[in-house]
């Protein structure tokens, strides 16, 4: 998903995202930075209680 689509979803600015939210969740190893957009990492989905898909990176 791209980075205003995210911003929207958790309701915060655009650049509060990108500063503050996404840095802290790559560093977690939540999420990845593709060239399509951010993906939720298996680790993500872990913390979650969910099935993380087969995805390619």
């Amino acid at each position: 998903m791209g980075l205003s689509t995210l911003a929207i979803a958790v309701g915060e600015e655009t650049e509060t995202v990108e500063t503050v939210a996404e840095p802290y969740l790559v560093r977690e190893g939540l999420i990845g930075r593709t060239p399509r957009g951010r993906v939720a990492l298996p680790a993500a989905w872990e913390h979650l209680g969910l099935e993380a898909p087969d995805i390619n990176l």
